[in-house]
């Protein structure tokens, strides 16, 4: 930040049109800086180095360098909070912008255009705050280090029956979910016997895409859910924006949110349907997120018996969520995020 305590923000885009709306958007707030702008990823690298902003706006989309390889610079060399803004909201485009998040990335978002000006109050206060909240987070060189080999430690000794007596698995994460959310899917068995339903905070009409980018990287299959299916064995369902989901024995439910509710769908809502239903036969995990949303449905969840997870600090993007549930006494177990999927393989199917 500069003295005066702005936020200053670099902008990559090709597209000049793109570029000013943004800088339009954030120069709105007067705690906002844009401080530069870069047409292309080698642009936008060496104005990293050069300026040394708070945040990066990144498209995906771009010559001479694309954002993913600008982001795999950015965070090697100059690790600087990077945003995605991604016009591609399906197909193979919308992976790529969830490749770019597996690097390192915060989270992704849609890219104003400009049959949207009518509406550009309220998507530039959604971009404005999540550059906010995005600008505060300290990222780490090297992200792809995180996946080296760690050890979890236990908080507390799971009182409950023994292990393989779990058949539902109930997930939250927000920002740096999609990659946490690879890490511990992609690691489970293709014969993995339970179905798992996810609360994953992310913005509008990206659900679909990062469905298909998990499931391209999962031996289960990994779908977003919808109003009324009923949940299978080996199949992991991505709530939908917008609305709350809900586990009414082996159906999905989606409820409309609570009045002034932060963050849709709600982990702690997912929770607490799944604790009523389940109780002890369900095992939790709370991935990295900012906020503390889940912490209180993961308290609900472990005060019936049930196993609880939260990622521990050195894995997570932001260890916000994970260290909640922890203060509340709500995690069964710390662990890494490479070693969630044993422990649930363990709980679920009684594997060592």
């Amino acid at each position: 930040m500069t003295e005066s305590g702005k936020i200053r923000v670099l902008i990559a885009d090709d597209s000049l049109v793109a570029r000013e709306m943004l800088a339009q958007i954030l120069a709105s707030d007067e705690s906002i800086e844009v401080v530069g702008m870069a047409k292309d990823g080698k642009e936008a690298v060496e104005a990293v180095v050069r300026l040394r902003p708070d945040l990066v706006t990144m498209d995906i989309h771009m010559p001479v360098m694309d954002g993913l390889e600008a982001t795999e610079k950015i965070m090697a060399y100059t690790p600087t909070p990077i945003l995605v803004v991604s016009s591609s909201v399906y197909g193979e485009g919308m992976g790529r912008a969830f490749d770019a998040l597996a690097i390192g990335a915060l989270e992704v978002i849609k890219k104003p255009e400009p049959k949207e000006w009518a509406a550009l109050e309220s998507i530039g206060r959604d971009v404005i705050r999540r550059v906010k909240i995005l600008s505060r987070v300290r990222v780490i060189t090297h992200i792809k280090g995180r996946h080296s080999p760690a050890h979890g430690r236990d908080v507390v000794e799971r009182r409950g029956g023994p292990a393989g007596r779990v058949s539902l698995v109930a997930i939250g994460s927000s920002t740096g979910g999609p990659s946490a959310l690879l890490n511990v899917l992609g690691r489970l068995r293709a014969d993995f016997p339970t179905p798992v339903v996810i609360a994953q905070h992310i913005a509008d009409g990206f659900v679909p895409g990062l469905a298909g980018w998990l499931d391209a990287g999962c031996k289960i299959k990994v779908v977003a859910a919808e109003d009324g299916a009923q949940v299978e064995p080996g199949v992991a369902y991505l709530a939908a924006t917008g609305s709350n989901m809900e586990v009414d024995g082996r159906t999905v439910r989606f409820t409309q949110p609570k009045s002034g509710q932060l963050y849709v769908p709600s982990a702690d809502t997912l929770f607490e349907s799944v604790a009523r239903g389940y109780t002890r036969n369900a095992a939790g995990v709370l991935l990295t997120g900012m906020g503390a949303d889940g912490a209180k449905g993961l308290k609900t969840l472990y005060d019936r018996g049930a196993p609880t997870i939260a990622q521990d600090e050195e894995t997570s993007t932001v260890w916000g969520m994970p260290k909640a549930a922890i203060d509340i006494g709500a995690a069964g177990k710390v662990l890494a995020v490479h070693d969630i999927a044993e422990e649930l393989e363990r709980l679920v199917m009684g594997a060592v």
